[in-house]
C-alpha cells in the first residue's frame, strides 16, 4: 500500500476520487500516524487521512503533517544531556609503563 500527502484539497471537501483505482471515493478519516525521530518511534492516535472506500488507498492530510512537523522539530534541533555530552572527548586512562 503506497501512502501519499494530500495537500491541494479545500476545507469543505468530504470526498475526493480515489487516484489510484479510479473507482472509490476518498473520504476523510482518522488513523494513527507512525514515524520515527531520530532513535523514537512516535504513534500519533486519531490523525487526519483520506481513504479510498473500494482499495483502501491513503493520503495523509498535508495541513496536519505540516502542523506536526513544526511540532517536532522542535524536538530535534538540539541535542540534550548524554547527547551533548557524547561528542567530548572521553578521558585517556594512564598508559602502562614496561
Amino acid at each position: 500500500m503506497r501512502l501519499q500527502i494530500r495537500t491541494s484539497v479545500s476545507e469543505d471537501v468530504d470526498e475526493v476520487p480515489c487516484e489510484e483505482c479510479q473507482t472509490g471515493v476518498m473520504r476523510l478519516s482518522l488513523l494513527t500516524y507512525y514515524t520515527w525521530l531520530k532513535d523514537d518511534f512516535i504513534t500519533v492516535p486519531n490523525f487526519p487521512a483520506w481513504v479510498c472506500d473500494i482499495c483502501g488507498y491513503r493520503e495523509y492530510d498535508g495541513r496536519a503533517l505540516d502542523w506536526l512537523q513544526g511540532l517536532l522539530k522542535h524536538f530535534i534541533v538540539r541535542p540534550t544531556g548524554r547527547e551533548a555530552r557524547a561528542g567530548r572527548d572521553a578521558p585517556q586512562a594512564p598508559s602502562a609503563r614496561l
